[in-house]
């Protein structure tokens, strides 16, 4: 009795992705398409099969289906040592000719329609269907339909073709026990080894929709940051066309009533104080602007270096008293003299310059700020405390981002908005943090932390 597939072969392909035995066996899913990984699977199982049954089928005294058995063995041996191993990919004309060729003999030496031939051979078809491409599937169906209509018609008008090696009742009951589970499993097997690898596939085109998804989003949302961007710097471009042209348009309209010799010597003075103020905040504006540019397309390059904070920062505060100075306003420097931490020295100054021009601009006349530095959780906090206007609520959440909205000082100073940008940028360039604790109306607190020049 010539039975090709054997429950080894079966347990070992339920197994099929839980052991790198098995996969060595069948071949990688990268490297081998599923039809060669099923006909790997299923010469697997023949060879294994036939080696039982070819000396079972000589012992029980199925001759046809000993020898059978034996020449499956090595034919599948050498196809699957070819297609593993060689790269060679299988032949499926010779796979189904073989079917063809066995099922027929086994057909007339085992009992014919009495034996078990006709409830194995339809799970042969099934492989056979698996391992061949779609174009063949319709004439490998055609062509084992008319061999089994072929055989049970030789059958029925030639009985005396068919041989019977066992006998009725019991016989044939272990014939069909024997021969029932194989199909099954086989049919089982097939079907889950296809199964396994379309939800394999579904689940990797399912991640490839979530990253397409997840890229598309990530697109729109770039997009919309940049035109976001584009239409920040549009009204910061605005901005500073009408805050630089306001200053020369005053200038000229002074020259011009020079020229004219209208002016007394106390209108003069009034005039060029307020041109005076408003020239100095428009270099102030234009300063920033220009580092604030600079940093935008990458031309500020950090050098870090141990710095003392005192040393690097004292001319910066004398600057700032001058300006301060003229609203009256006390300008306390209380800076450690050994102080030591890691950064960009110019960088340093433009931020420290731009807090404290910032606390100036919204402290009343009279009023008072210092500046100090502590060692905190290992770290320098530099701090610049007023007791000036301080920011309302709705204001805080964007005041380190271009979308914050320019304010005028308690003497009418108007900035652009960019100081505090370009505070936040160099801060995190040299590894720093910004941040800053206000109350509208009692004053402001801005501090930055840099590492000590010892954590290096």
């Amino acid at each position: 009795m010539a039975k090709f597939v054997n429950f080894n072969f079966l347990s070992s392909q339920a197994k099929y992705g839980k052991t790198s035995f098995w996969l060595a066996l069948i071949g990688n899913p990268a490297r081998f398409s599923l039809e060669r990984r099923v006909f790997h699977s299923v010469s697997i199982g023949l060879i294994a099969a036939s080696m039982i049954y070819a000396p079972y089928n000589l012992i029980a005294g199925l001759y046809v289906g000993s020898v059978s058995a034996l020449f499956i063995s090595l034919f599948f041996i050498y196809q699957y040592y070819y297609s593993r191993f060689q790269d060679k990919p299988h032949n499926n004309t010779i796979f189904g000719l073989m079917g063809l060729l066995v099922f027929g003999l086994n057909y007339f030496a085992i009992a014919g329609i009495n034996g078990s031939t006709d409830i194995i051979w339809p799970a042969y078809l099934l492989v056979l269907l698996v391992i061949s491409p779609y174009r063949q599937h319709l004439k490998w169906l055609v062509i084992y339909l008319l061999w089994f209509f072929a055989l049970h018609a030789i059958g029925y008008y030639y009985p005396e073709f068919i041989k019977y090696p066992f006998t009725e009742g019991k016989g044939q009951l272990i014939d069909r026990m024997t021969a029932f589970p194989l199909p099954v499993f086989v049919i089982y097997i097939v079907v889950r080894f296809i199964r396994r690898s379309y939800d394999l596939e579904r689940v990797d085109a399912q991640q490839k929709t979530i990253a397409i998804e997840s890229s598309k989003e990530q697109i729109l949302r770039q997009k919309d940051e940049l035109e976001q961007r584009s239409l920040e710097k549009d009204n910061l471009m605005s901005i500073i066309s009408h805050d630089v042209r306001a200053p020369l348009v005053s200038i000229q309209g002074y020259l011009s009533l020079l020229n004219k010799n209208v002016l007394g010597a106390e209108e003069r003075h009034a005039i060029e104080k307020s041109l005076e103020s408003a020239t100095s905040h428009t270099i102030t504006m234009l300063s920033d602007l220009l580092n604030w540019s600079k940093s935008q397309m990458g031309g500020s390059v950090v050098q870090l270096e141990s710095v003392n904070v005192l040393d690097v920062l004292e001319s910066t505060i004398e600057m700032a008293r001058v300006y301060a100075l003229k609203k009256d306003i006390i300008l306390a420097n209380a800076l450690p003299l050994q102080l030591m931490v890691v950064a960009d020295i110019d960088m340093l100054q433009i931020v420290v310059r731009n807090l404290i021009s910032n606390a100036v601009k919204f402290t009343a006349n009279g009023g008072i700020i210092k500046v100090e530095a502590h060692i905190v959780n290992h770290g320098c906090e530099i701090t610049i405390i007023d007791n000036g206007r301080g920011i309302a609520p709705s204001d805080q959440e964007n005041i380190f981002s271009i979308k914050a909205v320019p304010t005028y000082g308690t003497n009418n100073e108007k900035g652009v908005g960019l100081g505090l940008v370009l505070c936040k940028e160099f801060i995190e360039r040299m590894g720093g943090k910004i941040g800053f604790e206000s109350i509208l109306n009692k004053g402001s607190k801005f501090f930055i932390s840099l590492p000590l020049a010892e954590r290096i």
